[in-house]
């Protein structure tokens, strides 16, 4: 494994790779400070930037992004009381007391370093879990890994919104859509109503554009300008703007707990960065001799969050890597970037393209050192300037974005139509209430699922009962049971409170 890191380090040792790093940290830093985009937009932003790249490069522009998008968030938090992304909302409690009491560099700082370890600490875990498990998970055969997509779906579906019922038609519709265009084994059309361009299925990026980045530009758009902003004011004491040696030593505890509560939320699919950002204030709480002062405005109030949602970014990459599995919409959209550059996450990840994925690790690590440079810079220059960048100034800049970088892959205008129908789409599934991220990891999931279980039926003569001698598989299909029956069991609670007179 050593050999393997030096050589990754190695690999990304030249000026395009480190400005590529650059820019994908300093762009998700800005997006995801600006209130209302997130730091799944910012990696659809930078999506159309990378299509030409080598994998190393433009997989680690796109992680840099997801990173600079997290932390981004905890700027407008701390700075005007609205998290840049959802994974932000716990840091206001602490970090925008203390911003409004005169120390809004103290929370800014605490902030970037707690997510700067949070996430490098993630990266270890990532690093040794990862090619260990994906030794074991190689053995999985055809019937293993169709009852593991059914189970992923399923957790992925139950969480995607308030509803039960509409994360699994909208995982559901995913598997559909997917299934536009050419069958993988016979070559017969499918659902492609005669039009041609449809014979290579739906184009991913110009799906994953459309989807996310263009109805977050209409939502915005909806709501008017807060014209109010508030002027913080500094304190005249620069100490109040420091973070100390002292307070961080005081810090510490609650970044180790905010790094392990995330790197194993992360690992699990569908939960997402909010509740390991929520859990691991509460946690660090809990585990605090001066519970009273959380809330008040103390550092370990910004450094427990903070560590927690970027230490997501380490964990949620090990089921992706070593099983094919996303679980969370920004790694969904990292592994349609793979997919793109022909590298197929799974099992045998690293033995097919395994110097790539160590470039990629060490990636990892230069965009967290970038990422204190870059999140340095911005925030004692240019931090407020961001969070009041007007909406009628920045959207019809994404929006160019989005339609040329549809354009720009395939250089087909087809692809453009296919961002435009998505975006509409993804704009009336939120109206509706039904969440994207059900349908988009069905999306991305359904060839490997649909592969697995023709493999398995010819294996086995058609005979799909031979899945339940498989005990592996058998784990796998009860494990979707139990969800199944806890997402009705909680479907049930909800309905008969809301019947309830006066609730």
């Amino acid at each position: 494994m050593l050999a393997n890191l030096i050589a990754g380090v190695v690999s990304i040792l030249h000026v395009e790779v480190i400005l590529a790093l650059a820019a994908g940290v300093g762009g998700g830093i800005i997006l995801g400070s600006i209130p209302g985009l997130t730091a799944t937009m910012a990696i659809a932003v930078v999506i159309p930037f990378t299509f030409y790249m080598d994998p190393v490069i433009s997989i680690s522009m796109l992680i840099g992004a997801y990173k600079g998008g997290l932390f981004g968030g905890s700027i407008s938090a701390i700075l005007l009381g609205t998290p840049g992304t959802d994974a932000a909302a716990a840091t206001i409690l602490d970090g925008n007391t203390m911003a409004k009491s005169g120390r809004p560099g103290k929370a800014l700082k605490t902030a970037l370093i707690s997510s700067a370890l949070g996430d490098m600490l993630s990266l270890l875990a990532l690093i040794i879990i990862a090619p260990q498990l994906a030794k074991l998970t190689i053995q999985i055969g055809p019937g293993e890994f169709f009852a593991l997509i059914i189970f992923s779906l399923t957790i992925i579906a139950g969480m995607g919104g308030e509803s039960v019922t509409k994360g699994l038609i909208a995982a559901a519709f995913g598997l559909l859509i997917a299934t536009i265009g050419l069958d993988p084994m016979v070559g017969i059309r499918r659902l492609t109503f005669g039009v041609p361009n449809l014979d290579s299925g739906i184009a991913i990026m110009p799906m994953l554009i459309g989807l996310f980045a263009v109805p977050e530009v209409i939502e915005q758009l909806e709501h008017p300008l807060k014209r109010n902003i508030p002027v913080l004011k500094e304190s005249d004491d620069p100490a109040d703007n420091r973070l100390s040696f002292r307070e961080f030593k005081r810090c510490i505890k609650s970044i180790l707990i905010g790094s392990g509560i995330g790197v194993m939320i992360g690992a699990i699919p569908g939960v997402g960065s909010s509740i390991s950002s929520w859990l691991s204030y509460k946690t660090a709480k809990d585990r605090s001799r001066d519970q009273e002062k959380w809330g008040t405005g103390i550092v370990e109030g910004v450094a427990a969050p903070e560590a927690g949602n970027n230490a997501i970014c380490g964990g949620a990459l090990i089921p992706m890597l070593t099983l094919g599995v996303p679980g969370s919409v920004p790694v969904a959209i990292l592994m349609g970037a793979f997919l793109i550059q022909g590298i197929i996450p799974g099992p045998m990840i690293f033995e097919e393209a395994g110097p790539i994925v160590y470039g990629i690790f060490a990636s990892l690590f230069a965009s967290n050192l970038l990422l204190l440079i870059i999140g340095y810079l911005i925030i004692t220059y240019a931090a407020m300037h961001f969070t009041r960048v007007p909406k009628v100034t920045l959207f019809p800049i994404i929006i160019s974005f989005c339609f040329v970088g549809s354009f720009a892959l395939n250089q087909a205008f087809f692809d453009v139509k296919i961002m435009v129908i998505f975006g509409i789409l993804g704009y009336l599934m939120r109206k509706f209430g039904f969440a994207p991220a059900p349908f988009l990891i069905a999306m991305i999931l359904e060839p490997f699922g649909e592969r697995a279980l023709r493999q398995f039926l010819m294996m086995n003569r058609g005979d799909f009962t031979a899945i339940f001698r498989q005990e592996i598989a058998v784990a796998f299909l009860i494990l979707t049971a139990i969800s199944i029956l806890a997402f009705i069991r909680k479907q049930m609670k909800k309905t008969a409170i809301q019947r309830v007179p006066g609730s």
